[in-house]
């Protein structure tokens, strides 16, 4: 967890019965309001990867945009989009993963990355992983090597971030929550 974890923690709103009963929604807006919140979730991500010698953040279709455009411009490397099917209009590579109602599909464009890149893989949560996974296979096949998945929040009790490590992939989340909070 990050120094400003508890912090942006605190930011988050939680929606109870969203978008079903028994749901809690964890909605980022809030944090993406308060521009000294946003600014603390941005450094918390840089401070940790600054040394890492990254070539490029690749962020998930939509809400990964948000947080890694950033942090690949504070880090002075390349921002790769890990997009939903059929919105990257260049050769793609794709990835099917299972939802809890059906499967999806990420893309990536053929050429995003280079034999050995050193890629940080972005998203806005971890719930049961699928999505994560299918972008770190992706980035693997296409010759990258996923330093870290990286999120500002992690649903721990929901197993994604277990299935995610047990591929061999590491975690950091800013901060995580359990479903009764």
């Amino acid at each position: 967890m990050s120094i400003y974890g508890d912090y942006i923690k605190s930011v988050i709103r939680t929606v109870p019965d969203w978008p079903q009963p028994g749901i809690n929604f964890r909605d980022i807006t809030p944090l993406l309001q308060n521009s000294s919140a946003f600014r603390k979730l941005i450094d918390s991500f840089v401070h940790r990867y600054q040394d890492m010698e990254l070539d490029a953040i690749a962020a998930i279709d939509a809400r990964g945009f948000i947080i890694g455009a950033p942090v690949a411009y504070e880090l002075g490397c390349s921002f790769v989009p890990v997009r939903k099917k059929g919105k990257l209009p260049f050769r793609t590579i794709s990835e099917t993963y299972t939802l809890e109602y059906g499967k999806s599909e990420v893309e990536l464009h053929s050429d995003a990355f280079r034999h050995g890149d050193r890629i940080l893989l972005m998203d806005d949560l971890i719930a049961t992983g699928g999505t994560m996974l299918a972008a770190a296979k992706l980035i693997t096949r296409s010759g990258g090597h996923v330093v870290e998945t990286a999120t500002i929040i992690d649903l721990p009790e929901i197993g994604g971030s277990s299935r995610i490590r047990e591929a061999g992939f590491g975690v950091f989340a800013v901060c995580s929550f359990n479903e009764d909070e």
